[in-house]
């Protein structure tokens, strides 16, 4: 019984915070992703080969990535200088965001 209770408490505590992911806040980093689409496109599906789709991606990779961006680790111009404008908080609620979102793998074209 003392388990039952506790899985329906995690079950309970996981839907209260469904707009968090690893850290980051969903809707707050739909707000911020609108620079984001210009290349990755609206929820970050690409409709170009030339910008990787997004959507999908792990959060834990997306912030280590931006991350790289930001401190120069990772070399692209143009994602250096968005990632370098970014805050922590951002980063976290960027990759929140898109992780919440459907990869290519699951979506219906």
């Amino acid at each position: 019984m003392k388990q039952l209770i506790k899985i329906v408490f995690a079950v309970s505590a996981l839907l209260a915070s469904a707009s968090v992911i690893a850290g980051g806040n969903i809707d707050a980093g739909k707000e911020k992703s609108t620079a984001c689409a210009a290349c990755h496109g609206a929820n970050g599906v690409s409709a170009s080969p030339m910008f990787p789709t997004i959507a999908g991606q792990h959060a834990d990779y997306m912030v280590v990535a931006l991350q790289a961006y930001k401190t120069g680790e990772r070399k692209n111009p143009i994602m250096q200088g968005t990632a370098a404008a970014l805050s922590d908080e951002d980063i976290e609620n960027l990759a929140a965001y898109y992780a919440s979102q459907e990869g290519l793998r699951t979506l219906k074209r």
